[in-house]
């Protein structure tokens, strides 16, 4: 299955986004945000991603940091090792206690920070949610990279034109307990029972976000079921992992791998023939645009109501949909023809 226009208009987006980003990081114009919100000094923004070292929030954190540069705020990133909800906790606490105007936080668990937000929210903190949501009652905003259902309907249409619409197949996710991935799941699995009778999900297994778990648990897959014909990883950690251990194996070639990854991570793979296409969206723009989220909360632009609107300097005007979520944009395709052109 193709996607022309998907591809077509996300590549001049994501090119022209990528310039933008490179001149907005070139100089300190004081007039150019001043249509933008701008809060001086006033604005402190702490990116809290699910773990440091992971290269998806090694992308969009810098995004965030652009952003609140753009607007004249002071950013912080901190988060753990391992991506784990207790391990979060810590970092929202000591946000609070520094009085932090917002905090941006990738949520390891849907339930399990839920206190320390809402002790944060209670102290005056903004509180925005991006990539992986809290309960919405948890936070003031979720910033969505896409919906589930386009992420969801993307990885299993991939699949399924790469293993002729037939097979078995397994899913190498995160963690047990992410928001995001358990939706994007679920959703996968509604796909495949509607639309692609042929084709049986046997397996699902979980890497933790963690390089060597996920290399692993790759190998585990192959030897449990060995007519797998195909696997999907909605998580760019695990779909580097599996590819590394696809492209060494004599598998390669004959189990196809798709999921969401990003470009820098996944080329070799591609030029190689491990994998032949894959999706994600710009994790660059999702910082950046959580930032500028988080921007308009503090500043009372926003409350975070149904209908809000608010610029995003760059990316233009966004609109805060229903349960307090705003769309970033539809998930894009990356292959061979495409995956050159883009450098994150």
């Amino acid at each position: 299955m193709k996607f022309p226009s998907k591809r077509a208009t996300g590549l001049v987006a994501l090119v022209a986004s990528a310039a933008l980003v490179l001149s907005a990081c070139g100089g300190d114009d004081p007039d150019s945000t001043a249509d933008s919100g701008s809060t001086g000094g006033d604005l402190s923004v702490t990116f809290l991603p699910k773990n440091l070292g992971n290269p998806y929030f090694d992308t969009s954190d810098p995004g965030g940091e652009a952003a609140v540069d753009e607007l004249g705020g002071t950013f912080e990133e901190v988060g753990p090792q391992e991506a784990s909800p207790d391990a979060q906790v810590q970092y929202i606490d000591t946000a609070a206690q520094q009085g932090v105007s917002a905090l941006v936080v990738s949520a390891n668990d849907p339930t399990a920070i839920c206190d320390s937000l809402n002790q944060a929210r209670e102290a005056g903190t903004k509180v925005v949610t991006f990539d992986s949501d809290t309960d919405p009652e948890c936070r003031d905003l979720f910033i969505n990279q896409a919906t589930a259902e386009g992420i969801a309907k993307v990885q299993v249409d991939l699949i399924a034109e790469q293993i002729g619409d037939a097979g078995e197949i397994a899913i190498l996710s995160a963690t047990a307990n992410a928001t995001n991935q358990n939706a994007w799941i679920e959703m996968m699995e509604a796909e495949l029972a509607a639309n692609h009778p042929n084709i049986q999900l046997v397996d699902t297994v979980y890497g933790d976000d963690d390089d060597q778990k996920s290399f692993d648990q790759t190998a585990a897959l192959l030897q449990s079921h060995p007519n797998l014909k195909g696997i999907i990883s909605p998580t760019t950690v695990g779909v580097a992992a599996a590819a590394r251990y696809l492209s060494d194996s004599d598998f390669k070639g004959k189990v196809a791998l798709t999921g969401l990854g990003t470009p820098n991570q996944m080329r070799e793979y591609v030029e190689d023939g491990t994998v032949t296409s894959f999706a994600l969206w710009n994790p660059e723009d999702l910082g950046y645009l959580a930032a500028y989220a988080a921007a308009a909360l503090v500043n009372g632009d926003i409350t975070g109501e149904e209908g809000d609107t608010f610029e995003a300097g760059r990316l233009g005007e966004y609109t805060v949909d229903e349960n307090a979520a705003v769309l970033l944009g539809d998930p894009f395709v990356f292959d061979a023809s495409n995956i050159g052109d883009f450098n994150f």
